[in-house]
């Protein structure tokens, strides 16, 4: 079980944290990742451009001229696309790029692009983040203290009783090298795009327990146990 060190905004060891193996400990899996991050590209393609045909133009389709003994080349209709103002031949279309990847797939390249930050030393534990005003001065200081200079990417637990949402946010919109989202919308193309990954307590045990392979097949097990210790007790009433 990988165990990391929790520091505080002072860059202060202040305790330890055993990271799941299944999430935190996977093996590298490049043609997982890749598949991974080309579905999230191809999802955030809007797809919306569109030309138009020969059939959405305006225009009369009255033949211009006769088809034949006038010496020009034929034509039928002023909206062909060999006129100026005429449809486009073979222009864009709206489509939908989006590539879906199954649930499991996707879990499976974020657990591994995770355990590889890990491994390599660009993953960092934080206590909390607390900052004691919502500036960006404070922000990038907080950043500095803890040395992170390059592109940085913090996970923290977004929720109603979490008052750290509004500050943080604020603090660091305008901050271009670094980027805050929640737990939940953590996604494989930004922890591959970011050189350090900091995760506060809350989101790595979040993370932990969302990720792991395990967890839906113990919740079903607890949950047929429940049934069953029902069931029992019905019988005996």
């Amino acid at each position: 079980m990988p165990t990391v060190k929790v520091r505080n905004l002072k860059n202060e060891e202040i305790g330890d944290l055993d990271l799941s193996d299944a999430v935190f400990g996977a093996e590298l899996n490049e043609s997982l990742i890749h598949a991974a991050v080309k579905s999230h590209l191809a999802g955030a393609r809007q797809g919306t451009v569109g030309t138009k045909t020969r059939g959405d133009v305006s225009g009369s389709g009255k033949k211009l001229w006769k088809q034949k003994g006038t010496g020009r080349a034929r034509i039928a209709s002023i909206r062909s696309p060999l006129w100026k103002g005429g449809g486009n031949a073979h222009g864009p279309q709206a489509r939908d790029w989006s590539q879906p990847l199954p649930k499991k797939m996707r879990r499976g390249a974020l657990r591994s692009a995770l355990s590889e930050r890990l491994r390599e030393g660009n993953l960092l534990v934080v206590d909390e983040f607390v900052l004691e005003k919502a500036k960006t001065k404070e922000f990038i200081g907080a950043l500095s203290t803890l040395e992170l200079g390059g592109k940085t990417l913090l996970v923290d637990r977004f929720g109603d009783d979490n008052p750290r949402l509004d500050s943080l946010l604020l603090a660091s919109r305008n901050v271009k090298r670094a980027k805050v989202v929640n737990s939940a919308g953590l996604n494989i193309y930004d922890v591959l795009y970011h050189e350090k990954l900091v995760l506060s307590r809350a989101a790595a045990e979040e993370l932990s327990r969302a990720l792991d392979p395990q967890s839906k097949h113990v919740a079903e097990t607890n949950d047929d146990a429940a049934e069953e210790s029902n069931e029992q007790a019905e019988e005996a009433a």
